[in-house]
């Protein structure tokens, strides 16, 4: 089957934002293996920060590998999610001040090339996740989320037992239901979607959507003509300015074929 080139534009940032004290996001990427990744780090002190810098070096560094092997994707992302999961699970192990820390990770893996046929039905593109760190797609004016949240009001959400308003204030919504490396097994959520020449991915942490509404985030990389980095910067001022809560991280991939 003919394969056309495929063309990646990229931006990635990350903030601490206007409250907390350390950056415990960490994010990483290989944009000719087609591997994106964010991890938002939980534990407190130091702990979130080594908890999600471990996720990503052993996520990219394993999914680089396995992508080798004649797999699918979604196996190669879950097999790499699980890596990172237990490097993070034996890291805290072996350090008992660390027991207990964690990270959420969301993940993106784009083929090489674009099969010959996806410019009018579309190529397959694989989202993996554990915890709220989320993905988007913005497609012309349409902006779906990509992920759902393992997260306690999410779960109350999707039973009915609160309303999406109800769960944006609660108290607990900082109640993650699975994280990497709070165990030494983990499920890991796989998903394939279609990518359209021009389709827009966002994987972010929930710095980023405590603090802006997905119409808001939309708006900003709707703008027309908009460079990439400055629609990454954008973000990140707008969630400090709304208040910066917490760390905010960004990775915008924009697909071309």
């Amino acid at each position: 089957m003919k394969q056309k080139n495929l063309q990646i534009d990229l931006a990635a940032r990350t903030d601490v934002g206007r409250v907390r004290q350390q950056n415990e996001d960490a994010f990483a990427f290989d944009a000719t293996a087609g591997l994106f990744v964010v991890c938002d780090g939980m534990g407190g002190a130091a702990a979130g920060d080594i908890a999600s810098k471990i996720a990503v070096e052993i996520f990219l560094a394993r999914a680089k590998q396995v992508r080798l092997l004649p797999i699918s994707d979604s196996e190669n992302l879950a097999q790499a999610i699980i890596a990172a999961n237990r490097a993070v699970y034996d890291y805290a192990a072996d350090n008992p001040r660390l027991r207990g820390m964690g990270t959420t990770l969301v993940a993106m893996q784009v083929p090489k090339q674009a099969p010959s046929g996806s410019h009018t039905k579309g190529m397959p593109v694989t989202v993996a996740h554990v915890g709220d760190s989320r993905c988007y797609r913005l497609r012309g004016d349409q902006f779906d989320l990509l992920t759902d949240d393992h997260s306690l009001v999410a779960e109350q959400v999707r039973l009915g037992e609160i309303t999406e308003e109800e769960a944006a204030v609660s108290p607990m919504r900082n109640v993650i239901t699975r994280a990497i490396g709070s165990q030494p097994d983990v499920e890991v959520d796989v998903h394939v979607q279609s990518a359209m020449p021009g389709d827009l991915f966002l994987l972010c942490s929930d710095g980023l959507t405590r603090d802006l509404t997905d119409a808001q985030i939309a708006k900003v990389l709707s703008t027309r003509g908009i460079k990439l980095d400055d629609a990454a910067k954008r973000l990140i001022d707008a969630a400090n300015h709304a208040g910066g809560g917490d760390n905010t991280t960004v990775i915008l991939v924009r697909v071309r074929f």
